[in-house]
């Protein structure tokens, strides 16, 4: 098997399997998540360092626990220059301290036909990367392992993260995944470096269209100069897709910078998390 080995496993987030498995534990038993009464498609998560990031991203994980999907379609910015503008991994399994996790080739193949097919994606494939040294997609791996178990995984790593393509990815997740027992995770932080009044309020707002479900809004925040997400393109595609496959609520669950860690506020980055769900009581209201 051709398998990616981990290149941050002990600097953004501990290389040891009992230690990682400790500090997990901890993250999600100290979040109290008011886990939403519905199907749950999926979450948005922080993908900085686990000292920062971790205690935020655990209120989404905790939305996962008991859940049992054969897939799980994680999307992340790509961080580093490169041509292609959508990517995925050309190794079998990612490795991480707890273990493998298997890649679902035939997903990659049956997204690049559906992407092929779209009108705002045409000719777009996932290109292959190997040895890729992505942070923000795998940050998010060991989370996953600990509270779904096994499962297949989809990655993706968006390069360009254009409002077209963003749908158009999301209109072709939504084609392959209907019908299938499936999670979508988007990784992004919020905003980085500015005081942490100035960048409570630019998250503030991202949040809000985050939580009012706005794909559009999420994209629009950053040219507008009102919020920022450095990953507001894999924001937007799971909203598009979770959005197509049924779901019709967000919950914002958590916000923090990292002053809040550091106790430095002059200069911070922020992190939010949410759950993508399906309330079903909407359209039985609707119904009577």
């Amino acid at each position: 098997m051709n398998i990616r080995p981990s290149p941050i496993a002990g600097s953004w987030y501990p290389g040891q399997a009992d230690r990682l498995t400790r500090d997990l534990d901890r993250y999600l038993n100290q979040a109290e998540t008011a886990v939403p009464d519905g199907k749950i498609w999926g979450v948005v998560v922080p993908h900085a360092g686990y000292r920062y990031s971790g205690p935020v991203a655990a209120h989404g994980f905790n939305c996962l626990r008991g859940l049992q999907p054969d897939l799980v379609v994680v999307i992340s910015p790509l961080h580093s220059a490169h041509r292609a503008p959508l990517l995925t991994t050309a190794h079998d399994a990612y490795e991480t301290p707890l273990g493998l996790l298997p890649v679902e080739k035939t997903a990659i193949t049956q997204l690049n036909a559906a992407l092929h097919q779209s009108a705002a994606c045409a000719g777009t494939i996932l290109t292959p990367i190997a040895h890729d040294r992505e942070h923000a997609l795998e940050i998010e791996l060991p989370f996953l392992q600990r509270v779904l178990g096994q499962f297949r995984l989809l990655p993706i790593m968006m390069r360009e993260q254009s409002k077209k393509m963003a749908q158009g990815l999301g209109q072709a997740l939504a084609d392959i995944l209907r019908g299938r027992s499936a999670l979508l995770v988007a990784s992004s932080d919020l905003s980085h470096f500015y005081p942490q009044r100035q960048a409570q309020k630019l998250d503030g707002e991202v949040l809000r269209r985050l939580g009012a479900f706005d794909p559009d809004g999420v994209m629009d925040a950053e040219d507008e100069g009102v919020g920022y997400a450095c990953g507001r393109g894999a924001i937007a595609a799971v909203l598009w897709a979770a959005r197509e496959l049924g779901a019709n609520r967000v919950n914002i669950l958590c916000h923090a910078t990292s002053g809040d860690v550091t106790g430095g506020f002059d200069s911070v980055v922020g992190y939010g998390t949410a759950v993508i769900w399906e309330n079903d009581l909407i359209y039985a209201k609707k119904d009577n």
